[in-house]
C-alpha cells in the first residue's frame, strides 16, 4: 500500500505542485514588474551620484536648483541663488538630478541652431 499511490493522493500532489508552480510564477513577475527596475534606478542614481562634481548644477529633493561648490564622502555643499550668499551643506543622497556645465552648454547651442534654422 506504500508503493503505490492512489487517485486520491495524486490528485492533491498534482494540485499542490500546480500551486506551488503558479506562486512560482507570481514571484518572478513580482521580481521583473517591481524590484528589477527599483535596483536599476538605484544603480544609475549611484553612477549619477559618483560623477558629480564642483561645479555642476544640481536639483534637490526640495526643488531647489544650486550649484554644487564642495563635495565630501556623503555630504555635499551646494549654492543657492543669484547673489551666491546661501551655501547650504546636504546629504548626496538629496540630489535628484544633476546637469554637467558643458550640458547647459551644448543645449543652449542646440537651441540657438534650431531659432537659427526657424530664420532660413
Amino acid at each position: 500500500m506504500g508503493l503505490f499511490l492512489t487517485t486520491e493522493a495524486t490528485g492533491s500532489t498534482s494540485a499542490f505542485i500546480t500551486t506551488l508552480l503558479v506562486y512560482a510564477v507570481f514571484m518572478v513577475a513580482i521580481y521583473f514588474l517591481f524590484m528589477r527596475p527599483n535596483r536599476k534606478e538605484q544603480k544609475q542614481k549611484a553612477q549619477v551620484l559618483a560623477a558629480l562634481a564642483v561645479g555642476d548644477s544640481v536639483r534637490t529633493t526640495g526643488g531647489m536648483i544650486g550649484t554644487v561648490i564642495d563635495i565630501n564622502d556623503d555630504m555635499v555643499i551646494v549654492e543657492f541663488g543669484n547673489n551666491k550668499n546661501c551655501r547650504i551643506p546636504m546629504i548626496k543622497e538629496a540630489i535628484v538630478e544633476v546637469e554637467k556645465p558643458e550640458d547647459a552648454v551644448a543645449t543652449a547651442n542646440d537651441k540657438q541652431d534650431a531659432k537659427d534654422s526657424k530664420k532660413k
